[in-house]
């Protein structure tokens, strides 16, 4: 396994390019098995997790190219458009071995039962229906028409005839299910009638899937809010998207700034997608002014403590949690982070205080006590985000910090090392003898 090895107290200064928006692209590649025709998409990031859901949709019968990407003179170079086209529809089944590495899987689950009337997809982590949100999907689909059986770990699900809109209620109990809401909407694309969601999730992920189903030829109204109509069509043709740019990758690299005191100039960003990060930084003592799309941002050396609780779209997204973490470990006092999506996503704290940091864990609650400087030691990466909270520590840290495990990282950052490398970070990738 490969780890990153970071030598700290660079200032980054220079320019970074944010990439497309994994989060956006892996529903959007699943929604192309309901498009007849060639689709492509321009900024979908090669990350690890986008190479499962090409192989899970080339399984699914979608031919797929990647293209090559301009080379830029002073940026490392991204990668070009995909063109996805569905050539073959007699396969329904999503196998456990691509499922289980990416939860993400489950989108293909709305876009098979509309399309192709048969959906079997492979338990995502081996969790129960009833288990974390997986149920919210498969309840709205329920609504739409769609039977399920649990057979041999998988979820099968079919349809008699043509899947009916109906109006449905989509909250859970951690609030709306972005992914479940996104699989309703491509299923509901294809239905006979009207669907109306209510309790939709209003993330801008969700808006992107919305607005490419649009120009594929779906009815859709009210997208990025809480409710959602579509008119369901016949049939839905390819066409040419852009994915959005990712808001958590610009988010980290508005926090690498804040963290080195360092001056960066972020390209192709939407801070409308980061309304609450901005807040919180501007608390904390981050400048960030906007211009034509770029960002720049650039911070005073002492660093404001400030609370933040982690909420639903428009509120602070639970997945740049970990990243405001690090930065307030070298805040001038005391820090409350609440974690209200996921309360047990506090893996990071232990590897943070090895460096030096001081956390404490109360319940859904994280109180920082900041401290003068970080020191550089082995941690260990335990998911995407805390991945990206060790990597900011580490530009900071006093000393050597050695990252393992960093295939967490490699799911959800492209290239980021040849990012932060080209704007002054020591860094470099360790592989694996």
């Amino acid at each position: 396994m490969d780890s990153f090895r970071i030598r700290g107290g660079n200032r980054l200064k220079g320019k970074i390019e944010i990439s497309g928006s994994k989060n956006s692209a892996l529903p959007i590649l699943a929604a192309c098995l309901m498009a007849e025709g060639k689709t492509t998409l321009k900024s979908v990031p090669r990350l690890s997790d986008i190479d499962s859901m090409n192989k899970l949709i080339g399984e699914l019968g979608c031919h797929i190219y990647r293209h090559e990407s301009p080379a830029s003179a002073d940026l490392p170079a991204l990668d070009g458009p995909l063109d996805i086209e569905v050539t073959d529809e007699k396969n329904c089944e999503a196998r456990y071995d691509i499922v289980k590495t990416m939860r993400a899987s489950i989108c293909v689950l709305g876009p098979l039962l509309a399309k192709r009337g048969k959906a079997i997809v492979s338990i995502p982590g081996g969790c129960a229906i009833g288990d974390r949100p997986v149920d919210l999907h498969v309840r709205g689909l329920q609504k739409l028409g769609a039977e399920f059986r649990t057979e041999n770990g998988n979820i099968v699900g079919e349809v008699r005839g043509k899947l009916k809109g109906c109006r449905m209620y989509l909250g859970g109990a951690q609030g709306p299910t972005v992914l479940g809401t996104i699989n309703v909407l491509c299923a509901a694309a294809l239905a006979e009638g009207e669907t109306v969601l209510v309790g939709a999730a209003c993330e801008p992920e969700v808006v992107d899937c919305a607005e490419m189903l649009i120009k594929m030829g779906a009815k859709i109204k009210g997208h990025g809010t809480p409710e959602v109509r579509i008119e369901g069509v016949d049939r839905l043709v390819g066409i040419e998207h852009r994915i959005i740019p990712d808001r958590i990758e610009c988010g980290t690299f508005l926090v690498a700034a804040a963290i080195t005191n360092g001056e960066l100039e972020l390209k192709h960003c939407n801070l409308d997608h980061l309304v609450a990060v901005v807040d919180r930084l501007d608390e904390v003592g981050v400048k960030i002014e906007r211009q034509n799309g770029t960002i720049f941002v650039s911070s005073s050396r002492r660093l404001n403590p400030v609370e933040m609780t982690t909420q639903p779209f428009p509120g602070f997204p639970t997945d740049l949690q970990a990243q405001l973490m690090a930065l307030l470990c070298l805040g001038d006092g005391m820090s409350v982070i609440t974690e209200r999506i996921f309360p047990d996503r506090f893996l990071h704290v232990g590897e943070l205080n090895r460096m030096g940091g001081r956390i404490r864990k109360e319940g859904p609650t994280a109180i920082i006590q900041g401290v003068k400087e970080l020191q550089g030691a082995s941690v260990m990466a335990s998911d995407l985000r805390a991945s990206a909270a060790l990597v900011l520590a580490g530009l900071v840290a006093k000393g050597q910090t050695q990252i393992d495990r960093v295939y967490h990282i490699d799911r959800g950052y492209e290239k980021i090392e040849q990012k932060l490398a080209a704007v002054g970070a020591d860094i470099e990738r360790v592989k694996e003898k």
